[in-house]
C-alpha cells in the first residue's frame, strides 16, 4: 500500500492536479449521468465521457500556467453565480426575520429586521441615508 502511494506521488510531481474547474467538471458529469439515467440518450453519454476525459487530462497536465489561467477564467464566471446563489439561499432562510434591500448609491445588499412600514436606513459601506418601505 505504501509503495503504491509513493508511485502515485512520484507520478504526480510536476503535474497540475485537481482544482475548482476540475471539481465543477466532475459535478456536471455526475448531474448528466443522473439525467441520462432517466433520459437514456447516447448524446449525453458521449458528452459525459468527453467532460471526464478533459477533466483527467487537465489534472494530469504538466502545463501548470495554462491550467491556472483556465481556472482563473472559470472562477471569474463562477464567483458571481455562486455569490448570487448563496445570497438567495440566505434570503430564503431568513425570510421570517429579515428583509434585504440594496443601497441606491453603492448597490450593497443590506440586511434589515422585518418591520413593516417606512425605515430610514444608513448604508454601513458608503454612509448614504435613504428611506425604504417594507411591505411584507
Amino acid at each position: 500500500m505504501r509503495d503504491f502511494r509513493n508511485r502515485i506521488s512520484q507520478f504526480m510531481i510536476g503535474r497540475y492536479g485537481p482544482d475548482q474547474l476540475y471539481s465543477a467538471m466532475i459535478a456536471v458529469s455526475f448531474v448528466l449521468v443522473v439525467i441520462n439515467f432517466f433520459v437514456k440518450s447516447p448524446v449525453i453519454s458521449i458528452i459525459v465521457w468527453i467532460i471526464l476525459v478533459l477533466a483527467l487530462v487537465r489534472s494530469l497536465s504538466r502545463n501548470v500556467y495554462r491550467r491556472q489561467m483556465e481556472n482563473q477564467v472559470f472562477l471569474k464566471i463562477w464567483s458571481p453565480v455562486k455569490s448570487w446563489f448563496s445570497l438567495t439561499v440566505r434570503k430564503l432562510r431568513e425570510i421570517k426575520t429579515h428583509r434585504y434591500v440594496k443601497c441606491p448609491e453603492c448597490k450593497a445588499n443590506l440586511r434589515l429586521p422585518r418591520r413593516r412600514g417606512k425605515l430610514e436606513v444608513r448604508c454601513p459601506r458608503c454612509q448614504h441615508r435613504f428611506l425604504t418601505r417594507i411591505v411584507l
